[in-house]
């Protein structure tokens, strides 16, 4: 038997002697299965794990469930947590596929620049979009997915076209700059009013003192870049501070995650017809030992909602590991079937990130409607959200699935 390292994969098709131009360059399924993972955990949102963990005060299954649905309030990561990682990620994956197909369709340079920056244009557009859909103007903010991707995406482009070792030096200079900003600008001190920006003053286990207050929530530089940047636009009302800790600035270390992605889209490419599985595993402990260091030492905590350095580095493991685990299964395991359910909603993401925010309440409505609540408290009142969540969330994949089978994919 071969390593798990030198197995065979069909991610890269052998080049025909004829028609290289307009050959198509064959998909990754692990890499959809992937990202059809990380939209089914965005989507099964509506499952309202917490509101049902609320239910059943002290049983740890529950307790353990509404975890992994929820964002952890400040430091560390929860399953939840790696939905946004995941997703930038395999947007860097996907780039030297996507450069590739487009060069072997005879495309120019000039050609696929100008897409990827209108490309960038549309993402943090439908950002914005997406997040103005409940105000009465539309609500200008930056910290989101897809807009978050989009600041970063022409960069992770262009980046793509470097050598190997100047992606891994720009990844470097990313995240050591980034730091050294953070580090450099003033902490909050000690008598600084933190209720003024939404933190409580007592705010148990999560306001840091001494160098780490650098990184503490509503009190940072990315915090005055907002107040400063997002008062450009139109508002309702000032930007004051945002309630989750949320930043545009974060699109800067965003944009490291996403060449992590790059560069192990370089690495499918490098090994094929084989899987890289071992150079994947050796950087996903690299990567989550440094960003355990960073912040074990007080370097620089790992928090998700700034998007530290150190989330980068740790983050950026867990999406290798997630993404060899997926390799595993599909490619040397052979379970495609096994990986079908996902792949159905990972290669219609950007159709299944805009159900989940536009079709909830319609499709929530009609079940109400024409089935009534009594179905949906079958299992009792406390489970409600659950069944509801549930045929919510099935409704979502037989969307998709039908999407599947008709080759209707939005793409961007």
């Amino acid at each position: 038997m071969p390593a798990a390292s030198e197995v065979a994969t069909t991610t890269t098709p052998v080049q025909p002697p004829v028609a290289e131009a307009v050959a198509p360059v064959q998909r990754n399924v692990a890499v959809d299965a992937y990202r059809g993972l990380v939209m089914l955990l965005m989507m099964a949102e509506v499952l309202r794990l917490s509101e049902v963990a609320r239910s059943f005060p002290g049983n740890p299954i529950w307790r353990f469930l509404a975890f992994n649905q929820s964002h952890v309030e400040w430091a560390g990561m929860s399953l939840h947590d790696t939905i946004q990682p995941g997703f930038t990620f395999l947007a860097g994956v996907a780039l030297p596929y996507s450069i590739r197909s487009r060069q072997r369709k005879g495309e120019s340079f000039p050609r696929m620049l100008l897409h990827t920056i209108w490309r960038s244009v549309l993402l943090i557009a439908l950002g914005i979009f997406l997040r103005s859909t409940t105000g009465p103007i539309t609500y200008f903010t930056f910290e989101d997915t897809l807009t978050q991707i989009g600041l970063g995406y022409t960069f992770a482009f262009l980046l793509t076209f470097a050598r190997p070792r100047m992606q891994w030096i720009a990844l470097a200079a990313i995240l050591i700059g980034y730091w050294l900003a953070w580090a450099l600008y003033p902490t909050p001190g000690a008598g600084f009013n933190y209720a003024a920006v939404g933190v409580p003053s007592d705010w148990p286990g999560h306001l840091y003192s001494g160098f780490a207050s650098h990184w503490n929530k509503n009190s940072n530089l990315g915090q005055a870049v907002d107040v400063w940047f997002l008062n450009l636009f139109p508002r309702t009302a000032p930007f004051a501070f945002n309630g989750g800790g949320y930043l545009t600035l974060s699109f800067i270390p965003t944009l490291g995650t996403m060449l992590i992605g790059v560069i192990a889209g370089r690495w499918f490419h490098e090994a094929a017809p084989r899987l890289p599985l071992r150079r994947f595993m050796i950087a996903a402990a690299v990567l989550i030992a440094a960003g355990l260091v960073c912040h074990f030492t007080g370097i620089c905590p790992i928090v998700k909602r700034i998007w530290t350095p150190s989330w980068t580095l740790f983050s950026g493991g867990a999406c290798l590991l997630f993404l060899t685990a997926f390799c595993w299964i599909v490619d040397v395991k052979n379970n495609r079937r096994l990986a079908f359910p996902l792949v159905v909603i990972g290669m219609n993401s950007i159709a299944a990130y805009m159900m989940a925010h536009l079709w909830e309440e319609f499709i929530q409505n009609s079940f109400k409607i024409h089935l009534g609540m009594n179905l949906m408290s079958l299992f009792g009142v406390s489970l409600e959200p659950l069944v509801m969540g549930s045929l919510t969330l099935l409704a979502y994949w037989l969307i998709l699935y039908w999407m599947f089978k008709n080759k209707v994919f939005i793409r961007i």
